[in-house]
Order: C-alpha cells, then structure tokens, then sequence
C-alpha cells in the first residue's frame, strides 16, 4: 500500500507530460525539418527561390546541374548545413572546401547569393543558405525534366567548414562500386537510392580530369569503341589543363534532360566515369541499372526519393548554427 502510494506523484507527472505530448506536438516538433517550413515567417520563400532559379536557368542553363549537385556535395560531408558555400576565413579558422580535390569542376557558387538576396531583400536574415540548396535543387530537377520533389525545409546553416574530411565522406569517380554504397549507406541511403542518384549524372558534364584514366594509355576494354573515340576527341591530352575548357558530355543523346538515358547508355558501355560503368559491374547494383533503364518513371521515383534522404541527412535545426546572410560568410559576433 505504501509502494502504490510512493507511485501516485511519478504517475501524476507521466500522465502530465503524455498530455503535454498528445496537445502540443506543433511546438516540440518546430525544430525539425517541415514542409512549408517558412510559411509564417516568409510566406514567398520558395516562390522566390523557385523564380530566381528558373531566371538563372534561362540565362544561364548549367546553373540547375549545379543546384543537384549542390547537394550531393554538401549534404554527404557531415550534414546538409551550407558548410560548402563558406569561403576561405583566416581569422575565423575556416578553410573552404569547395577547393578541395573531390570538389573539382563544381561551379556556379556566385548564384547562390543572387537567389540569397532576392530572398534577403524581402525577408532579412530568415532563409537558410542549407534550404536555398536543398529547395533550389528540388526545382531545377523539375526545370530538366526531372519529378516533383517534396523536399521539406527548416535547415540552419554551419558556423564551419569540414575541408579537412571532404575526402573522407564523397566518394570519388574511380572508387570501386562497394566503397560508394559504402559512404551513401552511413548515411541511410540504401543500394537502390544509390543507383537512383548516380541517375544525376544523366545531366552536365564532366571536365577531362576525371575521364582520361579510362582512355590513356589504354582504353578501357569496358567502353564502348564508339564512344571512347568520343573521348578521345573531347580529351586528346592525356595530361589535361584543369583550368581549361575541357569537358565531355555524360549523355550524347539527351544531355540536359534528367532522364533514363544514362541507363540505357551504362548498359551499351557508355559510362563516362569508373564509378559509372561500375554499376553495371556489380551484381548488386546492376538490377536496378536494368530496371531504371526499362522505365523511366521507376527511375524518377526512386531519384526523388532519394533527394529526399540525401537532403535530410544531419540537418542543423532549431537553436543549431546561424541563418547566414552571405552564404560565403559566417555572420559577424
């Protein structure tokens, strides 16, 4: 009886804090990412992303290759947090890792701020940097043909950058299959996703560095005869120039369409990358290099939702990190 009655106030409180929990979900769950995320705050932040977008889209149509890739190389190194953006900060420590080797050939940071500050015009120190990635990447998958993504929002922005473990989180072009699914499964994006985001690769193209290992001294016996003498043309220089204009195509056939093509192209030997023409390679992931091959819309779904886990990895939200109003800058104390 005494037991039962030393119970009665830790029963009390747990009855209290399920109550707490079942009638105040909203408020315990503003720190996590949500779709319509600004809705109160800054009512037009995705229609204004979306506008600035396809403005750059039409002035300047590599820029939507960018935005996708924006996230693959921002989102798999610690967490979804702008950490890319961030220019060289001496005084702050603070090392950029958009010069790091993993990150050669990504272009185009300049725009991020152009679509930051049509944002900053209208809503002042509010949007994320992180969620200008993430949202600017859902639509210029739709402006290159891509699917509809529902990509949520609320991401904050780091206060660092993790230059010096670039290498140790994006896998490179001439790994092998297994180290690949390796990285993006410690971060819950399974075979299949993995196969389904290598699909980005349908779009852009690839500077000559990271194509000549496949052509000099030999051809690869894996390419396609056809297509490597493509790339011979493209890159006729075993030792190319990295600051040149030297770049080859991913897709001959459809290379500004988000498409099923890189698929069809993998299974005729036409991989531009090693860890392209890999995938048709292992017998894990060449199933569904068949499957997104047989149809297009299989392929569509499983890339947005695999956006969907590559964009959602590890956010800061809530009290973590700042809102940046320069991207490249962290805020001033």
């Amino acid at each position: 009886m005494h037991i039962a009655q030393d119970l009665r106030p830790k029963m009390s409180f747990l009855y209290f804090l399920f109550l707490v929990l079942l009638l105040h979900p909203f408020h315990l769950g503003r720190s996590e990412l949500e779709m319509n995320y600004y809705s109160e705050s800054c009512p037009n932040a995705e229609t204004i992303i979306k506008e600035e977008v396809t403005k750059l889209y039409h002035k300047h149509g590599n820029t939507a290759v960018s935005w996708i890739r924006n996230v693959f190389h921002d989102c798999m190194v610690k967490s979804c947090d702008a950490s890319m953006l961030l220019d060289d900060d001496p005084a702050r420590g603070i090392q950029s890792e958009k010069y790091s080797g993993r990150n050669f050939g990504m272009r185009n940071f300049k725009y991020i701020n152009t679509i930051k500050e049509a944002l900053e015009s209208q809503c002042p120190s509010t949007v994320s940097c992180a969620d200008i990635i993430a949202l600017s990447a859902r639509d210029a998958v739709q402006l290159l043909g891509g699917p509809p993504i529902a990509m949520k929002s609320g991401r904050k922005d780091s206060e660092t950058s993790y230059a010096e473990v670039v290498d140790d989180y994006l896998p490179n072009h001439n790994d092998t299959m297994q180290l690949v699914l390796d990285r993006f499964q410690s971060i819950g994006v399974d075979v299949e996703s993995t196969v389904a985001l290598l699909g980005a690769h349908s779009v852009g193209r690839v500077h000559c560095m990271n194509i000549v290992n496949r052509i000099y001294p030999t051809i690869d016996p894996t390419l396609d005869p056809d297509y490597a003498e493509y790339l011979k043309r493209r890159c006729p220089s075993p030792n190319p120039d990295p600051k040149a204009v030297d770049y080859a195509r991913n897709d001959l056939d459809t290379p500004m369409l988000l498409d099923n093509m890189y698929y069809k192209n993998l299974l005729e030997g036409k991989g531009l990358m090693i860890v392209d023409q890999e995938l048709t390679s292992d017998p894990s992931t060449l199933p569904y290099v068949q499957k997104m091959a047989a149809d297009n819309s299989y392929f569509h779904d499983h890339f947005a939702t695999a956006m969907i886990l590559l964009s959602e990895n590890n956010p800061l939200t809530g009290d973590q990190g700042q809102v940046r109003v320069d991207c490249t800058r962290v805020n001033p104390a």
